[in-house]
This record gives structure tokens, C-alpha cells and sequence, in this order.
């Protein structure tokens, strides 16, 4: 296990600021992630979509009409208007952690037996994204329109709704026997979800100087790092796991997570629209106290004081003054050590997920699947 720490905490250490060249810098020994990590994250990714998107497919045809044009919509697979399209369905990071932890506790076989499980954890995660997107009046994703603002709130809710039971449905029919505890670890995951969901809508409407950061971090663990630690519990499940096995590859998926969602805050506000499919500084023209924001506010810096004067007003517009306006306040951000913290946070958390994933997995080598797509989420540009 000293040797799994070693290595994984060098190739975990460093977690590069979004459209720098570390990410996608050498595995050479410096922390930086390699492209043998990358080009093993893309591999498995592209291999579990797959697998899982002949599953998913089939599950949407047998939803009603109404709903099946907005699901297929949602993945990319069809425009609007109906005709067949080959866009964006996601990177599908849950259910490649879902395959990539069966086939570190059980190998090829446990993968193969996995996949429905893997397909059922993309439909509640995609379950989330449908809400999300109308509760935040997210206009893009995935580099065109949201569903809500092309079959409106009712039919994009719906949707949503039919992801879930989808879900459930496609464990409950699954024979084997690691389905009943794998569906009820993933509505129990619903229900946290939920609440994280409802916290951060909490959180939206109170004053700035009023959010702690603790609850910040306990609100994108609900939210986040809770369906990427039951994605990889999952997969401990269907490859025979036992309980401390299960629970460290959770523990494991929940900080991971959280590293990821720190990341995505990050990009949220500093991100290149034309890699995130969203607009430049929509996370802080909605004023939403993300992470990095959080962070931010609570440094007791003048720049924290100057944010939250720019965050007690409503943002408005779309003109050239707007766009200053969200420029000061990231720079506000940033000065106030928002970004900094964000990436050093997430650092500190991708190493507590390697100790996590040492205890389920010490072999590095069996472990390697996990932690290139581990390290692929935190080290991404989009």
C-alpha cells in the first residue's frame, strides 16, 4: 500500500488551472498528469459509451412519444424537430466508474455484467442535469440549447422524472443479484441529491456574507461527490465486493467528486465558452455562491468586501457594460484567493481519494482505470 500511496499521490499532486498546458503535460514523475493518463481516460470513456449507449437507446424507446424526443434530445441524438443527429450525449465519466471499479475488484467479467448498472447510473445523473438547467434557467449545454428552453419547463421536468424511474426500472429487471442493493444505494443517492439541490437553491437567496464555506462543501458532496461515490460503489457491488471494500470505493468517489466539482466551479467562472458550451461568467452573472466564490468572500481581504458589493446587486443584460461588470467580479474572485484556494482544495481532495481508493484497490496497476478518470475529471478545461 506505500508504494500505491507513493505513486498515486505523485500523479495526483498537481492540479493544473483550466487552458494550461499541464493538462495535458507528461507523466513524468513532476505530478503533472500524462497522456498515457489521458489517452487512458479517453480510451475508457469512449468505450463505455459503448457499451452504455445501446442500453440507454433502448430504454428511451420505451418511453411515450413526448418524452422520448426530450431525452434524445437532451444526449444529442436528435434534433428538435426529430431528425437523427450525432451530437454530444457527455463524456459519460459516472458509468465509466461504474465499469472501471467492476473491473478493478472483478475483472472483465464483472465489467460485462455491470453495464446496465452503468446505464441506469447515466439516466439518474442526466435525471439531475434535465432539473438543474430549469431550477438555474440554464440557457446551453452541451453546446446547444437546453431542453427547457426548447419543449419548455413542463415537458424538460418530465423528462427528467422519466430518466429516474428508467433508472430503477432497468435494475429492477437486472438478474443479477447485486441489482436490489446497487438500486437501493442509487435512490438513496436520489434522495441526497435532492437535498444538496435544495441547499444550494437555499444558498442562492441569502445575503453573501451569510454562506459558510463548510456548508458550501457539505452542499457539493450532496450534489456532486455522491452519485461519483455511488457510481463506483456500484461497480464494487457487481464484481462481489464486500462492505469495506464498497464503502472505501464511495469514499473514494465522493472526494474525487468533490475535487471534481471544484474544478467545475473553477471553469464555471474562468472557462472558455467555446470548450464549456456556456456562456462566459453565467455562474457569476446568477450570482451563485460557488466554491471558489465562497472562498472568496470569506478571506477577509478588500477584494472579498468589493464581491460582495458586486454580488448584493443583480446582475442584468447582455451589453458590453454587463460583461465589464462580470470581469471585475471574477478578478474580485481571484484577488481575493478564490481560485487558489479552489485548486489546492482540490488537490488536497484527489489525494483523501487516493488513500480511499488504496484501501479497496492497493494494487496501482488494477487501480489504474479509476484513477485515470479521477484525474481526467480534475485536470479538465471543460
Amino acid at each position: 500500500m506505500a508504494e500505491f500511496m507513493t505513486e498515486t499521490a505523485e500523479r495526483s499532486a498537481v492540479v493544473p488551472r483550466p487552458g494550461t498546458s499541464g493538462e495535458r503535460a507528461g507523466r513524468s514523475g513532476d505530478g503533472a498528469a500524462g497522456p498515457l493518463d489521458g489517452q487512458e481516460a479517453a480510451a475508457l470513456l469512449e468505450r463505455t459509451r459503448a457499451l452504455v449507449d445501446p442500453e440507454l437507446r433502448a430504454a428511451f424507446a420505451s418511453l411515450p412519444g413526448s418524452m422520448r424526443r426530450v431525452a434524445l434530445y437532451h444526449f444529442g441524438w436528435q434534433h428538435a424537430d426529430g431528425t437523427p443527429a450525432a451530437g454530444n450525449a457527455g463524456k459519460a465519466i459516472r458509468p465509466a466508474l461504474v465499469l472501471a471499479a467492476a473491473t478493478a475488484l472483478g475483472g472483465p467479467a464483472a465489467r460485462a455484467a455491470a453495464v446496465r448498472a452503468a446505464a441506469a447510473v447515466e439516466l439518474v445523473h442526466n435525471f439531475t442535469l434535465l432539473h438543474d438547467d430549469v431550477m438555474d434557467r440554464d440557457t446551453a449545454r452541451r453546446h446547444r440549447p437546453t431542453a427547457w428552453t426548447v419543449f419548455g419547463d413542463p415537458d424538460a421536468i418530465l423528462a427528467g422524472d422519466a430518466l429516474q424511474a428508467l433508472a430503477l426500472r432497468m435494475l429492477a429487471e437486472d438478474p443479477h443479484p447485486a441489482a436490489v442493493p446497487a438500486a437501493s444505494r442509487l435512490a438513496a443517492c436520489v434522495v441526497e441529491l435532492c437535498a444538496g439541490q435544495h441547499t444550494d437553491t437555499d444558498l442562492e437567496s441569502r445575503a453573501p456574507d451569510d454562506v459558510t464555506l463548510d456548508e458550501v462543501l457539505v452542499m457539493a458532496e450532496a450534489k456532486t461527490g455522491a452519485l461519483i461515490g455511488c457510481a463506483c460503489a456500484v461497480g464494487a457491488l457487481y464484481a462481489g465486493a464486500g462492505d469495506e471494500e464498497v464503502a472505501a470505493l464511495d469514499g473514494f468517489g465522493r472526494q474525487a467528486g468533490l475535487a471534481f466539482q471544484l474544478i467545475d466551479d473553477v471553469i464555471g467562472i474562468w472557462g472558455d465558452p467555446r470548450n464549456t458550451g456556456k456562456p462566459a461568467g453565467a455562474d457569476l452573472a446568477a450570482r451563485k455562491k460557488s466554491l471558489p466564490v465562497v472562498a472568496a468572500l470569506t478571506s477577509g481581504t478588500p477584494a472579498a468586501t468589493e464581491l460582495a458589493d458586486l454580488y448584493a446587486k443583480p446582475h442584468h443584460g447582455q451589453d458590453a457594460e454587463a460583461a465589464a461588470e462580470i470581469a471585475r467580479t471574477a478578478q474580485a474572485v481571484e484577488r481575493a484567493g478564490g481560485r487558489d484556494w479552489a485548486q489546492a482544495e482540490a488537490a488536497d481532495r484527489m489525494a483523501r481519494a487516493v488513500q480511499e481508493l488504496a484501501r479497496a484497490v492497493p494494487d496501482p496497476e488494477a487501480a489504474g482505470g479509476l484513477l485515470a478518470l479521477a484525474e481526467f475529471v480534475t485536470r479538465r478545461s471543460s
